[in-house]
C-alpha cells in the first residue's frame, strides 16, 4: 500500500490519542528497508513499517474496539491490547515491531494515531483507556 507519511524534511505531525502531545512520523531507510521514524521531542523511535498492514488486518479480524494499552519497553503490556500484540511472539513478525532496543515500546501510543490519519482506523481520544478499531 502507498501512504503519505511525509519526509524527514517535512514529516507528518500527529497527536497522541489523549490529544495531549504532538509528535512527528516519517518514513526513512535503515539497512535498506523502509521504517517508520517517530520523533517525540528529542526521543526518536523506529517501528517496522509492516506494522500498519499487519495491525489493520488484526483489527479487521478482531472486528471490535481494542484497548491501546501503551507501555514503555521495560514495562509489561496489558494482555489483549494493541501494545501487547505489537510485541507478541504470535504477531506476523513474531515479536517487537519497535526496532530500537530500549525504545521498542509505546507502540499503542504512536502507531494508532498514524493509522487514523491514514484512514485505516478509528481511535478514541479520552484522557486514558483509549481504544481503536479498523475502518
Amino acid at each position: 500500500m502507498a501512504y503519505n507519511f511525509g519526509t524527514k524534511e517535512k514529516p507528518l505531525t500527529l497527536k497522541t490519542p489523549p490529544l495531549s502531545s504532538e509528535y512527528t512520523m516519517h518514513v526513512d531507510q535503515k539497512d535498506g528497508k523502509d521504517i517508520l521514524v517517530c520523533t517525540v521531542g528529542k526521543t526518536v523511535l523506529h517501528y517496522n513499517i509492516n506494522c500498519l498492514e499487519d495491525l489493520h488486518k488484526m483489527l479487521k479480524d478482531h472486528g471490535d474496539w481494542i484497548e491501546l494499552g501503551s507501555a514503555d519497553e521495560q514495562k509489561p503490556a496489558k494482555e489483549g491490547t494493541v501494545e501487547a500484540w505489537g510485541r507478541s511472539e504470535t504477531n506476523p513478525i513474531g515479536g517487537w515491531y519497535g526496532l530500537k532496543k530500549g525504545f521498542r515500546g509505546r507502540f499503542g501510543m504512536y502507531i494508532p494515531p498514524l493509522m487514523e490519519a491514514l484512514g485505516l482506523a478509528e481511535v478514541t481520544h479520552d484522557a486514558r483507556g483509549n481504544k481503536m478499531k479498523a475502518l
